[in-house]
């Protein structure tokens, strides 16, 4: 993300705990400061992308001190709702516009700069952030005020977790029934049974050759910031009193292939899971 925002003609100064990281985007252009203070000291636009909402709200308190008050603040993480709206409180304290825009489209997406922003805040922050959030993805949708960008993402990924259990049942049950992986994916891509699960990112390999079934299940998309992102969906499902019985389940099935050691591996992975539990080898070809 910060490589094309430097392609695109920017100036990007750059902070971050992790020494490969830093030594990564220096290599790009980035110019990388002493503290996450000192690299947004003087910007016009601050964007932080952290794991956790305990560690936005440490990191915008420290660096809200001492920003430019015309900057705005957009936060790229995937946390939970009320931290996003803690944050977008603690701009609004010092007077400095906010968004909350989380991505969708992993490592590719932001490679490419193909992601999709969905953008929690003010219509006129909104429109100040959208050039800056047009060089890093291809679609940037306002979903209301602040902290609906976070609550778009978990709906988002929950539909997303779900649907990959799914099809991965699917072509476990026809691997058992002597289907073979091409033959359901041609008639489950044209079908009612089609979703981005099975067309763009089919987990077994050979129908789509640019999914990470084929390259080992090196993650784009990891299964344990699947199960990140569902346990989030679960926090708020449980604080508003909404059932989401398959969505709780689909937590259920990710903690375990996590607790089994394949946190790292793609959240498409999760049909070895499937396997495993079917009586197939984890590591069967499809």
């Amino acid at each position: 993300m910060a490589a094309n925002l430097l392609k695109a003609g920017h100036n990007v100064v750059g902070f971050d705990l992790a020494v490969a990281s830093c030594e990564a985007a220096a290599r790009s252009g980035v110019h990388i400061a002493g503290t996450a203070a000192e690299s947004a000291r003087d910007a016009d636009v601050v964007i932080t992308m952290l794991p956790a909402g305990r560690n936005v709200l440490a990191v915008w308190t420290d660096v809200l001190a001492t920003a430019k008050s015309d900057a705005i603040f957009i936060d790229c993480s995937t946390i939970d709702v009320t931290s996003a709206r803690i944050a977008h409180g603690l701009a609004a304290d010092r007077g400095i516009a906010s968004l909350d825009a989380p991505v969708s489209g992993g490592v590719g997406g932001a490679k490419t700069a193909a992601l999709t922003f969905m953008v929690g805040g003010t219509q006129s922050a909104f429109l100040r952030g959208t050039p800056i959030l047009d060089r890093m993805g291809k679609r940037i949708v306002h979903c209301g005020g602040a902290g609906n960008g976070q609550a778009a993402k978990i709906c988002n990924n929950m539909i997303l977790g779900i649907s990959m259990i799914a099809v991965s049942e699917a072509f476990v049950l026809g691997e058992k029934l002597a289907l073979s992986g091409q033959a359901l994916f041609d008639v489950a891509s044209t079908s009612s049974g089609q979703c981005w699960s099975l067309t763009s990112y089919c987990p077994v390999p050979g129908p789509v050759p640019t999914s990470p079934a084929n390259q080992g299940y090196k993650p784009g998309f990891s299964a344990a910031f699947m199960l990140k992102d569902l346990k989030l969906a679960q926090d708020a499902a449980a604080s508003l009193g909404v059932e989401t019985s398959l969505g709780s389940h689909a937590a259920q099935i990710y903690g375990s292939f996590e607790q089994r050691g394949q946190g790292s591996a793609d959240f498409s992975a999760i049909i070895n899971f499937v396997r495993g539990e079917s009586g197939l080898n984890d590591d069967r070809p499809a």
